[in-house]
Parts: structure tokens; C-alpha cells; sequence
């Protein structure tokens, strides 16, 4: 079972920054990938960007890639944080982002979809 808590959105004008967090728990948790995922209104969900606990490995849509970073902090397994710092955002980045763990490709997440937390880009 996997817990997941995001929180950070808000309303940024375009050109500004945002940073998410995800507090991620569970005993299964530090091996899975971990992923943050959005969904604007009308729109599918899409995997945004993708990374091991260790960093070594990381995934970007095109969309975001140069200006999202994904990392992670895992202390004694307990206590696992997964960030999303969005720089140089455009209006088309609004939309409720979540994260969850999963597979490799996060084609199988493991976590329950939440509220996720809300981003907004005025123009």
C-alpha cells in the first residue's frame, strides 16, 4: 500500500515558478518509480515527469522538459519526498497535478489518485 500527500500548487503568473511536493509512505514505497502526473479540464491524464528514488534515471514530457525537475529525498526509508519544480511556466501548464508510484513507466501506479493540488498560469 502506498500513501501519498501532494501539496505546493497555487496561482503563478506565466514566466514564474512553482515548487510541489509529495510526501510518499508506505512499506513498498522506495522501490517503485515515482511520478508526477496532471490533468487540465476536458484532458486526459498525462505523465509529466518520471524518477527512480536515486535520480539516476528521469523522464520528462517534451512539453515541460527544460523547465520541470523531478527529485527525490528518501530518509531511512521512513520518510520519502518527491519534489516538482516547475520553472518558466505557461498557461497551458494549469491543471490539478498528482503523483503516484508505479512500474517503471508508470503504466501500473500503485498509490490511490487523491485531490492531487491545483496549478494555475495567468497569462
Amino acid at each position: 500500500q502506498v500513501q501519498l500527500v501532494e501539496s505546493g500548487g497555487g496561482l503563478v503568473q506565466s514566466g514564474g515558478s512553482l515548487r510541489l511536493s509529495c510526501a510518499a509512505s508506505g512499506p513498498t514505497v522506495s522501490r517503485h518509480t515515482m511520478g508526477w502526473f496532471r490533468q487540465a479540464p476536458g484532458k486526459e491524464r498525462e505523465r509529466v515527469a518520471a524518477t527512480n528514488w536515486s535520480g539516476t534515471t528521469t523522464y520528462y514530457a517534451p512539453t515541460v522538459k527544460g523547465r520541470f525537475t523531478i527529485s527525490t529525498i528518501s530518509r531511512d526509508g521512513a520518510k520519502n519526498t518527491v519534489y516538482l519544480q516547475m520553472n518558466s511556466l505557461k498557461p497551458e501548464d494549469t491543471a490539478v497535478y498528482y503523483c503516484n508510484a508505479g512500474n517503471s513507466r508508470l503504466t501500473v501506479v500503485f498509490g490511490s489518485w487523491g485531490q492531487g493540488t491545483q496549478v494555475t498560469v495567468s497569462s
